[in-house]
């Protein structure tokens, strides 16, 4: 790996920009990443990169779903549950046989076995794709929490999937009994060693005398501990990692300091970020090897394959929303659904056609065996490898490049959040000052006169203005200061938990801010 080291220090100077450039003419980066990637492996001279999937697995996974669990509303997941729930398993089965259908009938060489093999591999949509378009693109924030919830777990599922297709791939057999039973402990399985494991860390922060660098240290071990784990015992590391992340972050101000959760959340984006470009480019990179694989299948047709297997999956993922709000309509009376109203005909055809593909459908395909037991190769390997790439790499470029156009075409009207997050801010401001005043009245009135810096602080308060401007030099002062930042954050997380329809995200700015207020007060003058 040393011999290439000037090789993959360009490429995570071509990924820097690239992202920039992204961010420049409005382009999700995967699909900028991808097709550089493509160009750059046809350079002359380019090292060969041969993607291990136990890397992607074990190095890059476990991270970016602890990432992106820390980054979720607890909230507004189980809000809209169900049809979280019904996306992340229900829909990638259904996708999945869609694909083993078509792939049966369709494609020559291709059994069913073989066809629930690739489903499950193409079936689940890749968060970070929709996620990079969304943020040049305003849409309500159902919407993206659904999508956010959608990604945590439709990775384990189709993993699941894989599991079972490859086995009955390789040995022509398929026990249902014995799939329940084993589905059953892979998903309570995971979700229990998640949370388990995410107990153990929790209590050790809370035990052990930490400091950010070691919360930070313990952060990057977190994630890796709970995938393996789940893995050793046959369950999902998925899962694992998801609930397990989830659990953490919705205590994280019960065991992390301020300082640690500003530095741990800074570094955590910024690796992920990394990692997520590297993943996108080395797609991209592995083509000649994915190419070299067809032998004698002509790429053309291997190439028509693909394109049909991505038209199933756009329109069954289509059908697939439409089905559920029809479902959702005719089962509101039964049920407590996140909102009764229906959602209209645009909402559904713009989740639907946020099914792009990514890194987990790669590493997945090529996590296939050369050969089976008996040495004989595996049937369909390199042309399922093939199809593979041609869905991720079609869905990048048609759904990636024409969702902003959609979003634009067909806004959608916000129905939760109605009132303006500036309006927010300064109602949540006004409380936290009136919070503030409380707390300084009640516990520190014998102070008020004899500090006079907390007098002042107390006027700043009385005016409903910030104190970012005040310069601490009173270790007395301080602890009250902080006291009185405490106890602002525990009504910000009270009101947080309290009110469904509140945007987590606006809580978590201002969790944010008040972190940065009692981090400034950690600084000696």
């Amino acid at each position: 790996m040393l011999e290439n080291f000037e090789f993959y220090l360009f490429l995570v100077f071509v990924i820097s920009v690239l992202i920039m450039l992204a961010k420049k003419i409005k382009v999700a980066y995967p699909v900028l990443l991808v097709v550089a990637g493509l160009l750059i492996s046809f350079i002359p001279g380019t090292p060969k990169i041969k993607i291990d999937p136990d890397l992607i697995f074990i190095i890059f996974l476990p991270p970016l779903l602890y990432e992106a669990a820390w980054s979720s509303s607890w909230k507004e997941l189980w809000r809209w549950r169900r049809i979280i729930f019904s996306f992340a398993f229900v829909v990638v089965f259904f996708t999945a046989l869609s694909v083993a259908i078509f792939a049966n009938y369709f494609i020559p060489g291709f059994s069913l076995a073989l066809g629930f093999l690739l489903g499950g591999i193409v079936s689940p949509p890749d968060a970070v794709s929709a996620g990079a378009i969304l943020k040049f693109v305003k849409v309500p924030r159902r919407l993206s929490s659904i999508l956010e919830g959608e990604s945590l777990l439709n990775d384990a599922s189709s993993l699941i999937i894989l599991k079972f297709a490859m086995i009955a791939a390789a040995t022509g057999q398929f026990v249902w009994l014995q799939a329940a039973g084993n589905f059953a402990w892979m998903c309570f399985g995971g979700i229990g060693i998640g949370i388990f494991i995410a107990f153990i860390f929790m209590k050790m922060h809370k035990i052990f005398p930490t400091d950010s660098n070691i919360d930070i240290l313990m952060t990057f071990i977190a994630p890796f501990a709970m995938y393996l784990a789940a893995e050793q015992l046959h369950a999902s590391g998925v899962l694992a990692v998801v609930s397990g992340g989830l659990f953490l972050s919705y205590r994280s101000h019960d065991f992390l300091s301020s300082a640690s959760r500003i530095r741990t959340l800074t570094v955590g984006e910024s690796f992920c970020f990394l990692l997520n470009g590297t993943v996108f480019i080395l797609i991209g990179l592995d083509l000649p090897e994915i190419v070299l694989g067809l032998g004698e299948t002509n790429i053309y047709t291997a190439i028509g394959y693909g394109i049909a297997v991505t038209t199933v999956l756009i329109i069954v993922r289509i059908v697939a929303e439409y089905a559920a709000v029809i479902t959702t309509i005719v089962m509101k009376n039964f049920i407590n659904v996140g909102d009764p109203e229906p959602p209209g005909w645009k909402t559904p055809l713009i989740i639907g056609w946020t099914g792009m593909r990514g890194v987990v459908s790669l590493a997945a395909a090529l996590s296939i065996p050369v050969t089976l037991t008996d040495g004989s190769p595996f049937p369909q390997r390199n042309m399922i490898l093939f199809i593979t790439f041609i869905v991720i790499l079609s869905t990048l470029l048609i759904q990636g490049l024409t969702l902003p156009l959609l979003l634009k075409k067909f806004p959608l009207v916000d129905r939760d959040f109605t009132r303006s997050e500036k309006e927010i801010d300064q109602e949540i401001l006004n409380n936290l000052a009136k919070v503030a005043i409380d707390k300084i009245h009640h516990d520190y009135a014998d102070k008020i006169e004899s500090l006079p810096a907390l007098k002042d602080q107390l006027k700043k308060y009385e005016n409903q203005v910030s104190s970012s401007e005040i310069i601490v030099n009173f270790r007395e002062y301080r602890n009250i200061y902080i006291d009185i930042i405490n106890e602002q954050r525990k009504w910000l997380i009270k009101k947080n938990r309290n009110e469904l329809l509140l945007d987590e995200e606006i809580i978590r700015k201002h969790l944010r801010l008040l972190d940065l207020q009692e981090e400034r007060l950690s600084i000696k003058l």
